[in-house]
């Protein structure tokens, strides 16, 4: 059974950073891209970032471009998300997700991953 579990959401004041992390057990998490998605209250949710198997490509929706940074460790099975220069519509509750299918890029849609964390609130104040 595939198991992910977001950790490091909290409140931030506009400009600060936060280091969101999820740790992934069960299957084989060497083998699947990765992605971070986020709701917001009353909206869609809607992609951040995603990663590759392989780790060796990285994509990232427009808004966070920039500020944002994906990675992953393979030997700890986690995959982080650093967000510097917070502002406040990043302000969501963010999830952590693993491509259903292996050995892909990755994809910006929800449908393609199979495989949910319970999302980590975080709050940008002004």
């Amino acid at each position: 059974q595939v198991q992910l579990v977001e950790s490091g959401g909290g409140l931030v004041q506009a400009g600060g950073s936060l280091k969101l992390s999820c740790a992934v057990s069960g299957g084989t998490f060497e083998n699947h891209a990765m992605g971070w998605f986020r709701q917001a209250s009353g909206k869609e949710r809607e992609f951040v970032a995603g990663i590759s198997w392989s780790g060796g490509s990285t994509y990232y929706a427009d808004s966070v471009k920039g500020r944002f940074t994906i990675s992953r460790d393979s030997a700890k099975n986690t995959v982080s998300l650093q967000m510097n220069s917070l502002k406040l519509e990043d302000t969501a509750v963010y999830y952590c997700a693993r491509d259903s299918r292996p050995y892909t890029l990755g994809s910006y849609a929800s449908s393609s991953f199979g495989f949910w964390g319970q999302g980590t609130q975080v709050t940008v104040s002004s």
